[in-house]
């Protein structure tokens, strides 16, 4: 079941969010960090009402942000439709004991759902450009990859922007 996330989900959230950049660093992707994602940036999802989870037999699995906020990094990338009317997916996450058995899948496709059902024309989101599994996991669901963008604190690295036109 995905339903609205709150804020006492927030200690369930960053203990998935935990154990997956544990994951992606013992694979040598410097995606997340002991900055990001960070219980802050959930609050503020909650207080938007964007975040989500991925709830089984009362146990949070995922979780995911459903944006209608454009983050200023993404002023210089050249989108496919115009800057408005658009959603943003930002921290999707399954913890890595449930990973690999669709539940992703299910998180966006909820969130390309939310937007088609609501008349947006895009979906929106940036992931790591070391994180191959991540940019293939995107690419096989029609997502096209625009450009570059930077997260200092996160990575040297730059993130791929990508857009799914609706």
């Amino acid at each position: 079941m995905i339903r609205k996330g709150t804020s006492n989900d927030i200690n369930s959230i960053i203990e998935i969010t935990k154990a997956c950049a544990l994951k992606m660093i013992a694979n040598t992707i410097f995606q997340w960090n002991e900055f990001y994602p960070n219980k802050e940036a959930f609050q503020k999802d909650v207080k938007r009402k964007e975040l989500y989870v991925l709830e089984i037999e009362n146990k949070i699995l995922g979780c995911i942000t459903v944006s209608t906020f454009m983050d200023a990094e993404y002023l210089p990338i050249c989108w496919l439709t115009p800057n408005k009317n658009n959603i943003y997916i930002h921290r999707l996450a399954v913890h890595p004991d449930f990973q690999g058995k669709g539940y992703a899948q299910q998180l966006m496709t909820f969130a390309e759902n939310f937007a088609k059902e609501n008349h947006y024309t895009s979906v929106r989101l940036d992931t790591f450009s070391e994180n191959l599994r991540n940019q293939k996991f995107y690419e096989l669901r029609g997502y096209q990859k625009l450009g570059n963008i930077y997260f200092p604190k996160q990575s040297e690295s730059p993130f791929n922007c990508y857009e799914l036109v609706l």
